[in-house]
């Protein structure tokens, strides 16, 4: 009897040995793409993980690649008087993983950003954090996704032509949240996606720069590419005092957006 549950122990033993060098296997070839682009965007920096000052939320299964909501959380602890400065956006496993790079306002503590991104293979999202004395942290989830750059355009060619720029700004004071969201009518043509009536490619075609200011004063800018969604959205942190809205986009085709917005959300 003894002998038989020490060759059962040996066994479970041997079990847990084996899954604990898959797991550390399956990891290390999960991080094998980060290894490899991290040079390309932030050079020999080190990056210091779940340290408290960025989080990041993102469904583990996405209902849909090509519209997979991003929600960024900044939180600089109180006794930290540095701010953060800029947010850079990674999705590892898409064609160009850098998704956006934000720019925050002056002495940004505590801000809130969601998105919507493109995600082509299961991958892990990364939201990088470069604080004011060029300290970087990052947050991370996995998400299984794929298919989401070449996915096809949901709106019609031509509409989203009769459409383009136009925008829409909406503030949330009234439910008790702090925020406002800003959208643009664009296709954001990632160059991946399949024209269905002729089967060409069609061309990338995307919102390269955003700026959003309140009054004066520069709420955030963003550098994008083409991991954004359709109509890029974006909602963020958000306090009316009565200054004017102004939103301000290019897009790679050289074609510039701009609306003024009462600071409620009217036009």
């Amino acid at each position: 009897m003894l002998s038989r549950m020490r060759h059962l122990a040996i066994q479970v033993a041997a079990a847990a040995m084996i899954l604990g060098a898959t797991a550390a296997a399956r990891a290390a070839e999960d991080e094998a793409t980060w290894t490899s682009i991290k040079p390309d965007i932030f050079g020999e920096r080190a990056i210091a993980a779940d340290a408290g000052v960025i989080s990041l939320d993102a469904p583990d299964r996405a209902e849909d690649a090509a519209l997979v909501p991003i929600d960024i959380h900044i939180a600089i602890p109180e006794a930290d008087h540095r701010a953060v400065v800029v947010v850079t956006l990674v999705v590892d496993e898409n064609p160009s993983p850098v998704v956006a790079t934000f720019t925050l306002g002056e002495a940004t503590r505590h801000f809130d950003l969601s998105t919507r991104v493109r995600v082509n293979a299961y991958s892990y999202v990364r939201a990088v954090a470069q604080t004011s004395d060029g300290t970087l942290y990052m947050a991370r989830a996995f998400v299984k996704a794929s298919g989401g750059c070449s996915s096809p355009a949901v709106k019609d060619p031509a509409e989203a032509k009769a459409n383009l720029g136009k925008m829409r700004f909406r503030v949330f004071a009234g439910t008790g949240r702090d925020e406002a969201q800003v959208q643009i009518r664009h296709p954001n043509y990632s160059g991946l996606q399949m024209d269905q009536v002729t089967r060409l490619y069609t061309p990338a075609w995307f919102v390269q720069t955003l700026s959003v200011t309140q009054g004066e004063t520069i709420l955030f800018t963003m550098e994008g590419g083409i991991s954004i969604s359709e109509d890029p959205t974006f909602r963020f942190s958000y306090r009316a005092d009565g200054r004017p809205v102004t939103v301000e986009a290019k897009d790679t085709e050289g074609h510039v957006f701009r609306q003024g917005f009462t600071g409620d959300g009217g036009t």
